[in-house]
Formats: C-alpha cells, sequence, structure tokens
C-alpha cells in the first residue's frame, strides 16, 4: 500500500473542469506506488514555485549509448537529501514502436506488466517522434526494464545527437490512400541506422517520417529531416457511380462550396458534359446526366483534399510512389521550417526502389555528420549553406520542383533558359 499522498491542492484544480485530466490518472497509480506519490508532491512544488525541478545525467543499458532519459531531482533539503525520496530518480526509455504502430492486445498486456514491475506504470503512446515512452524508473530498474522489453521483441529508440525512432502512418496495411508500403520503407531505412540510433554520433538528432500520402498523418513536412510523402504521377481515377451517389446525398453547394472552391490551383470545374475538354492530363466525372466535373491534371498539386470529399468518386492514380523532403523541424536557432523538396517523384515498387530510398538516406546522413554545426538541424544546415550546395553534396540534379512557391515569386531568372528547360525535358523523359 502506498503511504499517505501529500497536499496537492493545485493539481486538485486541474480535476475540476468538465474534461479528462492525467491528474486522475497519476492519483490512481498513486495508490499503489509511492514512487507516484511522491512524483505528485515535487509536481505540485513545481506547480506552486513556477520552476522545474529536473536535471540529466548520465543513465543507459549496456552496448547503448542513447534511448534512455535521465532524470534526477533537485529539490533538495538543507542536508543535501531529496526532499521525495521515492520520486528521487525518474528515468524514461524510449522504446521504437512497430512500424504503422501495429499492436495486439496480448502484447500490450505484458508491457504494462514489465512497467509495473519495475517502473512507476506511466506510459504515454507515442512521442513526436514515435517512440513509446515508459516513464518513471530508478536507475537500478533500467536494465532490469530494458532486458524484458527486448525479449519481447523491442528495442530502444534514439535519444540525443543521433538518428531518433521513426514513425509511419497505417498506411498500406488499411488505408485506401496510400501510395506505396509504408511500413516497408520505414524498417528497411531504421535497420540500415540502428548504430547511428544507438550510439550518438552525430551534430544533432535526425529524424525520419513516413506517410502514405499527403494528408501527412505523421506530421512528417514539419517534424522530420527527411520526409517520405506519397504521391503519383498519373492522372487521378473517378468512378461515375460514387459521383452520382456522392452528388445526391449532398448536392450543389456542397460540391461547389467544398470541393470546387476549395481546389488551391482551380483545378477542378463543373461543366456540362458536352463542354468537357479533351486532353491526356484531363479526366472527367459525370455527377448527374448533363453535368460533369473536370479535373486538369497537370495543374493538381496533389492536396487530397478533393479525394477526402469524394472519396472512391475520386481517387489518386496508379503510377504512384514519393516525394521527398528534407529539413523539416521544430523551434530552435531560426524557428520553424518546412521540409524543402529534394526528389518530387521516387518509384517505390520494387526491392531496387526501396535500396534507392535507403542510399539517398544514408548520402543525406553522411553529409549532415560532416557539414552540420553542433547542436544544428538539417533546415537550418541547408538554410545557412544554400540548397545548392546541398543537392550538390548529396548528388542531386536541380529541378523546378524544388521552388516552395513556384506561383508567389516573381523573381525568376532566365540565363541560359532554353538549355536549362531542355536538360529538364532531357532528365525527365529519361526518368519516365
Amino acid at each position: 500500500m502506498a503511504k499517505k499522498m501529500h497536499d496537492t491542492p493545485m493539481l486538485d484544480e486541474l480535476e475540476s473542469g468538465p474534461w479528462p485530466s492525467f491528474v486522475t490518472g497519476l492519483k490512481r497509480l498513486a495508490g499503489e506506488k509511492d514512487y507516484m506519490v511522491d512524483l505528485m508532491g515535487q509536481l505540485e512544488t513545481s506547480y506552486r514555485t513556477r520552476k522545474g525541478y529536473w536535471k540529466g545525467g548520465t543513465v543507459g543499458v549496456f552496448g547503448y549509448g542513447g534511448g534512455v532519459i535521465p532524470r534526477f531531482t533537485e529539490l533538495k533539503d538543507a542536508d543535501g537529501k531529496p526532499q521525495f525520496p521515492d520520486a528521487a530518480e525518474f528515468h524514461t526509455l524510449r522504446v521504437q514502436p512497430p512500424p504503422g504502430m501495429h499492436y495486439d492486445t496480448d502484447v500490450l498486456r505484458k508491457m504494462c506488466d514489465i512497467w509495473e514491475r519495475h517502473g512507476s506504470g506511466l506510459i504515454a503512446f507515442h512521442g513526436q517522434s514515435g517512440d513509446i515512452m515508459f516513464q518513471g524508473a530508478r536507475t537500478d530498474k533500467v536494465q532490469d526494464a530494458f532486458d524484458e522489453l527486448n525479449e519481447l521483441g523491442f528495442d530502444l529508440g534514439g535519444a540525443g545527437p543521433a538518428v531518433r525512432t521513426s514513425m509511419s502512418c497505417v498506411g498500406a496495411a488499411r488505408c485506401e490512400q496510400s501510395c506505396y508500403d509504408e511500413a516497408k520503407a520505414h524498417r528497411q531505412v531504421l535497420n540500415t541506422f540502428l548504430d547511428d540510433i544507438h550510439r550518438p554520433a552525430l551534430p544533432y538528432k535526425f529524424k525520419f517520417k513516413f506517410s502514405g500520402c499527403s494528408n501527412d498523418c505523421m506530421n512528417s513536412i514539419q517534424r522530420s529531416d527527411m520526409a517520405v510523402i506519397g504521391t503519383w504521377r498519373d492522372n487521378m481515377r473517378t468512378d461515375e457511380t460514387l459521383a452520382r451517389k456522392w452528388f445526391d446525398k449532398h448536392g450543389m453547394n456542397e460540391l461547389v462550396n467544398d470541393v470546387i472552391n476549395r481546389c488551391p490551383t482551380k483545378t477542378i470545374l463543373l461543366k456540362e458534359v458536352k463542354d468537357v475538354a479533351q486532353g491526356p492530363k484531363i479526366s472527367s466525372v459525370k455527377i448527374n446526366d448533363t453535368q460533369c466535373l473536370e479535373i486538369d491534371n497537370g495543374n493538381c498539386v496533389r492536396c487530397m483534399h478533393c479525394i477526402n470529399v469524394m472519396t472512391g468518386a475520386l481517387a489518386h492514380g496508379t503510377d504512384t510512389g514519393a516525394t521527398i523532403l528534407v529539413g523539416g523541424k521544430r523551434t530552435l536557432k531560426i524557428g520553424d521550417l518546412m521540409g524543402t523538396v529534394v526528389v518530387p517523384f521516387m518509384p517505390l515498387k520494387t526491392e531496387e526502389d526501396y535500396k534507392g530510398l535507403v542510399q539517398l538516406a544514408q548520402k543525406i546522413i553522411d553529409f549532415f555528420a560532416e557539414n552540420a554545426l553542433e547542436h544544428e538541424r538539417t533546415g537550418e544546415m541547408i538554410e545557412r549553406i544554400g540548397l545548392v550546395n546541398f543537392l550538390e553534396g548529396i548528388e542531386l540534379e536541380v529541378d523546378p520542383n524544388m521552388v516552395s512557391t513556384p506561383r508567389t515569386n516573381p523573381y525568376v531568372r532566365t540565363d541560359d533558359w532554353d538549355e536549362e528547360a531542355a536538360k529538364y525535358m532531357a532528365r525527365k523523359q529519361a526518368a519516365a
């Protein structure tokens, strides 16, 4: 039985609203563990003084240089002893999830049992890097917890200046919008860089994320140094039967206001059937006997909005693959950055295609390791040295699709325009 609870008036206040509170969960765990009783005492002190009292240190498991986030209390009495001794150490184990975050209930129950035995019982699924966060363990319990998790088939994730744990969406397993096998890409890339995960040796962190389409459920364009986002390069597919059913249910107002008007490049037009344009880049689908949607695929930016609204009636093409972006990150030295396109389209169908993805990742990480400054993310490095130098370093040709805002930038140099355009078209034809 846990010891008597500390007074926690400020934490109690967080339970008073109509929304669920994390405090309720902590109190439930505190009913069984002295560990969590003292944790709540320290947390209440932090709320009262508006100061954090955790400091880092060095805690790990045999053979690994990362994966454990150490936390030692700084709340000490006059004799240098912790004010809340049962929570004087509160280390976190970062554990890699399976690609697509697939678990069965048996595995989840075993994870919970392991953490009840060796830690606080507090688990978070998942952190921004995708890790399962096993929060709260003493130094002498970290190795025991890892050994049991490892026997269950799980490995520690990244921490510090290393390749971090990756995330992939459920994708091809059960999502009709998937444009490649996200789990396969995730596994092949991560297996290649396991040593860079376990033994930090980079200037700073490096994250991969894999999203199966432009809905980007993994936030990869915003939160990863190398984002792999599914796309297609042929025409959008249509289904007249489903389009008519959708129109019968939703009507003209919703079609115009939520599909046509929301297209960012005005790719979709409502036309009379007899007036529909013809061409290799034009798709069309009837919504009734006299009207249809005309889609100019050459101007489509694959934002997915129309497909999300009219799923089935509209669908992505069959020539699928991924767009590779580099440099996304949250705020640090120069603020938030979105990923920059470095490969507009990479097919991901054959084993050779996936090997090509791994090779590109290796080039990017090697260049980052050699050229980034300490505590500098990939996006910040590119901002400092210039995109052209980065592309030369990883041996990629410049492509017009790398322009971040092609429709808003009027400053375009035309030196040797015809010659460069001819080179680009020749490369494009060779890749087709």
